[in-house]
């Protein structure tokens, strides 16, 4: 069986895709093929992401923030956007799925802490839903 692609999306691909594509290669195991992009985007990963991912195990310290058309792949079977608005991605995708998340941006690490935290848990549901 084929593994399934899914794409975490938001503007910057700083924060909260990078967060979900840490906690997707971390739990994906060998079923799912996990990628993150940015409609526009900062061109790093916020250092409060990379702590707050390191704290829980997780190093992305050694992932980069990138554009749609950085990407390995033209099509995913899901697209999971950030709460993003008009400015999602319109990358072909057989499922989309928005996640209303606060973009932790200047914010204290708490908030940081707290949004990791409700990625992981509907990262965990969604890979359920797809997997069984």
């Amino acid at each position: 069986m084929a593994k399934k692609k899914i794409l975490f999306a938001c503007v910057g691909n700083c924060c909260r895709s990078q967060m979900s594509e840490g906690f997707g290669r971390s739990l994906a195991g060998d079923k799912f093929e996990i990628y993150s992009a940015g409609s526009n985007p900062a061109g790093f990963v916020h250092p409060e992401a990379i702590a707050a991912m390191a704290e829980v195990g997780i190093d992305i310290s050694g992932q980069y923030s990138k554009g749609f058309m950085d990407l390995p792949v033209k099509e995913v079977d899901v697209l999971v956007t950030m709460g993003c608005g008009e400015t999602c991605p319109a990358i072909p995708a057989k499922q989309r799925i928005n996640w209303e998340i606060k973009d932790p941006i200047g914010l204290p690490i708490d908030v940081f802490r707290k949004v990791r935290d409700d990625l992981r848990t509907r990262i965990e549901e969604l890979f359920k839903g797809l997997y069984g």
